[in-house]
């Protein structure tokens, strides 16, 4: 089976585990298919999901102290939830766009064997904490710009890697410093799976950054302004600080791009501490 429909049939499943034995076969059998770029398929309505989690709008879902049992496992949920959401993003990346250059296909597919692994180990973690996913209320944030930027891949690149994934990288190392002070056996185990996460989601939003600007280039936009005009018209989540200033640089944002986050911020006087672009 050709790479790009495989995608197609791992972005419909609907069990978890067999999603992401899918996405996980796409990079360990890159080099036996083929890929066919100029392929169109019928798009559906929406990703494989279980019946559960319960689906509810952002501000719905419980706020819960990672300090507990219980609200360390919500915690987690909520954080392997966002990583099944990864898989069904960087496949639907592979299925959805035509006519991209066959390295486009191999760097989604890498990502999404590499959400896979995301989400395995978390739902690992949540089952040894007596729990599984879908046990806890999720929200749809993600996948809603997805939906929106369906039909637009210069705007998937500039809001969906760039934007929501970017939040990642500054929202983690702030997680990771209540799990280190919770200091449990499995607060420290949490601690260690984002480690593996955080360090492999910079390689993420690298690639969204680099097919982003390869699609400005080719599109002829200036991607400032594109950007700009794509946030407004999708009503895109602002990046709120703290900024992971050195994760951000890894990903190939450029130091004006980090400077425009201060400013947008209104941070006038940064951190100290703060990796100054250069």
């Amino acid at each position: 089976m050709e790479l790009r429909e495989r995608a197609l049939k791992a972005f419909q499943a609907d069990l978890p585990k067999q999603k992401a034995q899918l996405a996980l076969a796409l990079q360990s059998s890159q080099t036996a298919m083929q890929v066919d770029p100029e392929r169109q398929f019928v798009a559906p309505d929406q990703p494989g999901r279980p019946e559960r989690p319960d689906l509810v709008d952002p501000k719905e879902v419980p706020r819960r102290s990672p300090f507990t049992p219980l609200g360390h496992a919500a915690l987690m949920h909520s954080i392997a939830h966002i990583e099944f959401n990864a898989i069904n993003l960087a496949l639907d990346c592979i299925w959805r766009y035509p006519r991209m250059p066959e390295q486009f296909y191999l760097d989604w597919a890498k990502v999404a064997a590499e959400e896979a692994r995301h989400f395995t180990l978390l739902s690992g973690h949540l089952e040894g904490l007596g729990h599984r996913y879908g046990d806890f209320p999720a929200h749809t944030g993600l996948w809603t710009v997805c939906r929106n930027t369906a039909e637009d891949i210069v705007a998937r690149m500039a809001l969906v890697p760039r934007t929501m994934e970017a939040r990642g990288l500054d929202a983690t190392p702030l997680v990771q410093a209540k799990l280190k002070k919770v200091g449990t056996t499995a607060a420290l185990e949490a601690y260690a799976i984002l480690d593996i996460i955080l360090s492999e989601e910079v390689g993420h939003v690298a690639i969204g950054n680099h097919w982003y600007r390869w699609l400005c280039t080719r599109d002829q936009l200036d991607a400032d302004a594109f950007y700009a005009q794509a946030a407004l018209q999708y009503a895109a989540p602002r990046p709120k600080p703290p900024f992971n200033y050195v994760a951000r640089k890894a990903a190939g944002f450029t130091a004006a791009e980090l400077q425009k986050l201060d400013h947008d911020a209104g941070l006038n006087f940064p951190p100290a501490h703060r990796l100054q672009p250069t």
